[in-house]
């Protein structure tokens, strides 16, 4: 067995679907189709969750819970994974009051992990929708939100460095803010930024020089996709290669200090890796991936996922499960059969959807797939 699937998928109370299960009977397709608003992403999206994280939309705990229950919902999936056979769950409790935040808890085998970290052990899981279709073209911070998910798909302890540099940065502007600030404690949390930024860029890079491999690797493969090379713009991933980490730290500790005057005034910290940017190019054409066609874009997205599941099974032994939110309904014919051909060599068990199922005609032999209606899933 060399990919991670689900044998049993089962959703209570989690966003349309007050009671839902699906059994699977081989890793491979699975095709999930209906109509729009019938609740296909939502059944995705509780898979998404099963993977360190917020999920595929970044919801809230509250925001994911059928809105006639009692607030508390749960995802559970029996999963043929990397250990083996595990039974993964996650879900909140019912609110224990109006201004107490509900608490995610997780479980393996019914017993309490920490966190959905714990969950990576077992599967990784991947995924395109079409919210990530304006990537190029949007702010610099949607990039390296979609760069820290690749990066936490291969490494499950980046969201903790990322979110240790985003808490670091709000206590060093809050002493900044403060006329009278002490120097020393500034001088404390900026050497604590300054290590947690060079890991998350390291994190980062690393990541991008493995896909940027497993991209040239592939080049000649499914050309109806085309090439994209991928690059961090930011003068500390730069400096990675060929200095070592406590050189880059100390330089950004006297870069830090000596711009305090200028963040205080801006009220943020103007330079650093929570700056930096992902740069894709269309290798083909040579030109910037902002600057290419809708659908060139789109094939540049999904070349990019698919090399990026093929990494992790390079690196893990297993394919993760990939999830495919209306990918398939924009492509045109050749590249609906090149996707499908990809997607069979990398022996993933890929979820798809789809309002229209003959968009699916040449997969459907092959694939396992439902039909989503009235908050209910069924075999098609």
């Amino acid at each position: 067995m060399t990919a991670a699937c689900i044998r049993r998928l089962t959703l209570t109370n989690f966003r349309s679907y007050h009671a839902a299960q699906i059994s699977l009977e081989r890793a491979g397709p699975v095709v999930v189709t209906g109509a729009n608003g019938a609740g296909k992403t939502n059944l995705i999206e509780a898979i998404s969750l099963l993977a360190p994280g917020r999920g595929l939309r970044r919801a809230t705990m509250e925001e994911l819970a059928f809105s006639e229950g009692d607030g508390a919902w749960a995802v559970s999936a029996e999963i043929e994974g990397m250990l083996g056979l595990a039974t993964l769950g996650t879900g909140i409790d019912p609110p224990a009051g109006e201004n107490v935040a509900p608490t995610r808890k997780c479980r393996v085998d019914r017993e309490s992990v920490g966190s959905a970290t714990a969950f990576a052990d077992h599967v990784r899981v991947v995924w395109l929708t079409p919210a990530m279709d304006p990537l190029f073209n949007g702010p610099a911070s949607e990039r390296r939100r979609f760069l820290d998910r690749l990066v936490l798909a291969v490494d499950a302890q980046h969201s903790s460095r990322v979110s240790a540099l985003e808490r670091s940065l709000r206590s060093r502007n809050r002493l900044l803010e403060d006329a009278h600030n002490d120097p020393h404690w500034l001088d404390a949390i900026e050497h604590e930024t300054a290590e947690v930024a060079v890991a998350v860029a390291a994190a980062r890079s690393e990541t991008v020089n493995r896909l940027a491999g497993a991209l040239t690797a592939a080049r000649s493969s499914a050309p109806e996709f085309p090439h994209a090379e991928i690059a961090l713009n930011g003068w500390m991933e730069q400096l990675l290669p060929d200095h070592s980490a406590r050189k880059i730290e100390d330089r950004y500790r006297a870069l830090l200090k000596d711009n305090r005057a200028r963040d205080a005034a801006a009220g943020r910290t103007l330079d650093g890796p929570h700056l930096s940017d992902l740069t894709v190019t269309h290798a083909g054409k040579g030109i910037p991936a902002r600057d290419a066609s809708t659908g060139e874009q789109k094939a540049l997205l999904i070349r990019l996922v698919l090399a990026h599941a093929r990494l992790i099974k390079e690196m893990t032994g297993f394919a993760p499960l990939l999830l495919l939110d209306e990918v398939v309904a924009h492509l045109d014919p050749a590249r609906r059969t090149a996707l499908y051909d990809a997607l069979a060599a990398l022996g993933a068990q890929v979820w798809m959807t789809g309002a229209d199922s003959v968009a699916f005609g040449d997969i459907v032999d092959r694939a396992e797939t439902f039909l989503v209606r009235g908050g209910a899933v069924e075999p098609a």
